[in-house]
């Protein structure tokens, strides 16, 4: 990801001293590859959905191939696994989710969307109180952005537009709407009210199909969404009509706040506004897999550099005609045995690496990237901390590739280990093809990021076909049944791929110092502001 490649005999000069005294090269094997992608996508397992016997079954198998190569248990009590708790959750259409602004009634999938909540079982919730309108409701000091300047949202409702100020770039932007319904907390609101206007047709359609459709979240033992008291305690989506009734009486209309230019300041509404929904939850389990390698060096040993690969797939779907099962063979069958690959290199390797090697099989990736927020927010390593995180997501297994894009790359010096890995094997790293699909914020490692840990995923490039390959498959396979082992599979690609994976967390577990963010980076102020940083190199790498 705008990670050009070095030349080679730069990247030997640039190379810290533990890469430059490289340990034994171990061997990797295309039909070890093969063997675990053909069981773990196989009809038997029925797609490994989290939660069902499926996964159950691709979990153990993940467990003993850990256990054959001498890993560590890094689960609950001593095991393999770490179990998450999990909530599938939707409305009960018994008692129809509303909003009353004063005596009107908005019914939901109207004028109004209201999603459900895995919080409160199937106990009707009603929030009511007054709403103050807070502009996009972001407060980001370090962006010169504070809505709530001035305003008291204590006990109400905070209303909002939906969509962000123009100007911030697609990650930031990603990373301060992720954070509206905390900042809102914060400042005592109860409730979010999203207002969307009349010409964006496009997000309307957008949020009534997804917030009304059952959803999933881990939950703590206290029963909070994503760990995470949330604090507001509802929301909504209101389209230009309902806005409408809600501003009435204000300074400024809705009509008005939608047309301004820039980012309107807030004030106060005039009417009381009443949420009403009832939920209905079915809480379940679903383990993580985990194993570890100690490190061999005292010092460092403490430090942790993960390998992750989600093991979850979408699963079994009733109403298909024909196939009903996604086998998920290249989504991730194949991330997750390139990374049991990279554990057999690195336990047979003749020497040990420095820090301790973390290598997990995660869960419910599909269903929102659960597993590894859980275990980013549980972390199995004691008193150690983990330095990175090398995520192995969905490579497409199909040519010889011969570039990766790495997400994540330019925010920290993880871009440049990457750089030195692939020069070792004649392998470029090229700029992300496609920015407009935010990749670096939609796979696990993402939650890694949110933890402060440098992380990256490689996502296979386009040279040598790799664009046609990479774009029939997403157009015509992913997600679909026809994700299965039939696929022309390049085994050879698949050692290829997780020799690169190896090469990169080999130098990141044997290097004097751990991955550091570049000074300035937005990612690292937010969620690593003490930690130590890097200089950002002087011309990009490459």
């Amino acid at each position: 990801m705008r990670v050009p490649m070095l030349l080679a005999g730069l990247l030997l000069v640039l190379a810290p001293a533990a890469a430059q005294t490289a340990p034994d090269a171990p061997a990797f094997s295309a039909a070890e590859i093969r063997k675990h992608v053909t069981f773990l996508a196989d009809d038997k397992l029925e797609g490994r959905d989290a939660g069902t016997p499926g996964h159950e079954t691709a979990a153990r198998y993940v467990a003993e191939q850990f256990a054959a190569l001498g890993l560590k248990p890094g689960g609950d009590e001593g095991g393999w696994y770490q179990q998450v708790s999990l909530a599938e959750y939707g409305l009960d259409d018994r008692r129809p989710a509303s909003l009353r602004i004063d005596a009107r009634k908005f019914t939901n999938g109207g004028d109004v969307l209201i999603a459900p909540s895995p919080r409160f079982g199937s106990t009707t919730q009603t929030m009511t109180g007054e709403a103050v309108f807070v502009s996009y409701g972001l407060e980001a000091p370090e962006l010169g952005l504070d809505d709530y300047a001035g305003l008291d949202v204590r006990g109400k409702f905070a209303v909002m537009l939906v969509g962000l100020p123009k100007g911030l770039s697609g990650e930031a932007a990603a990373t301060l709407n992720r954070s509206r319904g905390t900042v809102a907390a914060k400042h005592g609101a109860i409730g979010i009210l999203y207002v969307v206007p009349p010409d964006d047709a496009r997000r309307w359609r957008y949020a009534s199909d997804t917030l009304l459709q059952d959803a999933h979240k881990w939950l703590s033992k206290e029963g909070y969404p994503d760990g995470q008291d949330p604090g507001v305690q509802i929301g909504a989506y209101l389209n230009a009509a309902a806005a409408a009734a809600l501003f009435e009486g204000a300074r400024t209309s809705s009509a008005q706040v939608f047309a301004a230019a820039g980012a309107p300041k807030g004030f106060a509404l005039k009417h009381r506004v009443t949420l009403a929904r009832t939920s209905k939850v079915h809480a379940y389990r679903s383990p993580n897999v985990i194993g570890i390698l100690p490190g061999s060096d005292p010092k460092l040993t403490d430090q942790y550099v993960v390998l992750s690969a989600h093991l979850d797939h979408v699963g079994r779907d009733p109403h298909l005609p024909g196939d009903k099962i996604h086998n998920g063979a290249m989504d991730n069958a194949a991330g997750v045995a390139t990374m049991i690959e990279a554990a057999r290199a690195f336990a047979k390797s003749l020497n040990r690496p420095r820090r301790s090697i973390l290598f997990v099989a995660l869960t419910a990736e599909e269903d929102g990237l659960l597993g590894s927020s859980y275990l980013a927010q549980h972390p199995v390593t004691g008193t150690g901390r983990v330095v990175a995180d090398v995520n192995l997501d969905m490579p497409i297994l199909l040519y010889d590739f011969q570039d990766v894009i790495a997400f994540g790359g330019e925010h920290s010096t993880m871009g440049e280990i990457v750089a030195r890995a692939g020069a070792r094997m004649g392998v470029t790293v090229s700029p992300d093809p496609m920015p407009e699909e935010q990749f670096f914020v939609r796979s696990d490692h993402f939650n890694f990021v949110k933890a402060g840990v440098p992380s990256i995923f490689l996502m296979t490039g386009f040279k040598n076909g790799g664009e046609t390959a990479f774009r029939d498959f997403l157009a015509n396979h992913y997600h679909q049944p026809s994700d299965q082992i039939d696929l022309p599979f390049n085994w050879e690609a698949g050692a290829k791929f997780a020799r690169l994976n190896y090469w990169i967390a080999r130098e990141v577990a044997d290097a004097d110092g751990p991955p550091r963010w570049y000074e300035g980076n937005m990612f690292g102020e937010r969620f690593a502001k003490e930690a130590p940083k890097a200089p950002r190199p002087a011309k990009p790498i490459g």
